[in-house]
């Protein structure tokens, strides 16, 4: 809905997709309001959660159905549900790396811990080649003290891990959804704007990095 795409009027979404109903590229929709192609969803996702059950191989529906398409893109980002239930999975199969959002607050660290361990666990049955992509710290309050003591220890226990961007809290960040666009485009000189301006260079610039370290082929 935040990309201008109303979900209850979509034809196809990625509940087709997953249960092999149509292919990824079908169901793809260009974002009006932005450069990007979305692969969309709606409350029919729930419906394919309980449907993927009874396949055989459930865990890699969706990485199978990007296979068609990744080659079109530089990125593809996949949004997941805050569980580790039967969608998380798919992703986590799919992705070759995960970014983790979290809030600077006591359940987050537990919540954390958690999802580190089924990685490590992909990472030796299904997917050898995830990763941590990094911890993004967001919905932050410095006058917070908790979100204070919580960032000290990811920076801690991560110090390779954590980005130097943090998202705060931001009223515009909160309202542009509702308008159906972007935050670049609702209000792109905001303070959430602009940290995830800066989160998207860090990350290119990390990614640039490591490509000049890779060894030559």
């Amino acid at each position: 809905m935040g990309s201008g795409v109303n979900k209850n009027q979509l034809e196809l979404t990625t509940c087709d997709v997953l249960l092999g109903e149509c292919s990824a590229s079908d169901a793809i929709v260009k974002s009006e309001t932005a450069d990007y192609d979305l692969l969309p969803a709606n409350s029919d996702l729930t419906a394919a959660e309980v449907a993927l059950i009874e396949f055989q191989d459930r865990q890699n529906k969706l990485r199978d159905a990007l296979a068609s398409i990744k080659d079109q893109y530089q990125y593809i980002l996949i949004d997941c549900p805050p569980s580790l239930n039967m969608l998380t999975l798919n992703a986590l199969v799919a992705a070759q790396s995960v970014m983790i959002p979290m809030q600077c607050e006591y359940y987050a660290l537990e919540g954390l811990t958690a999802l580190l361990e089924t990685i490590n666990k992909i990472q030796s049955t299904v997917n050898s080649e995830l990763q941590v992509e990094g911890l993004l710290r967001t919905m932050f309050d410095p006058r917070n003290n908790l979100a204070n003591d919580v960032s000290g220890q990811l920076l801690v226990h991560f110090p390779k891990k954590v980005y130097r961007t943090i998202i705060p809290r931001n009223v515009r960040l909160a309202e542009a959804p509702s308008h159906g666009i972007p935050v670049l485009q609702y209000d792109k000189s905001s303070r959430g704007a602009l940290a995830y301006l800066a989160l998207a260079g860090e990350i290119l610039r990390k990614h640039e990095d490591a490509n000049l370290l890779s060894p030559a082929i």
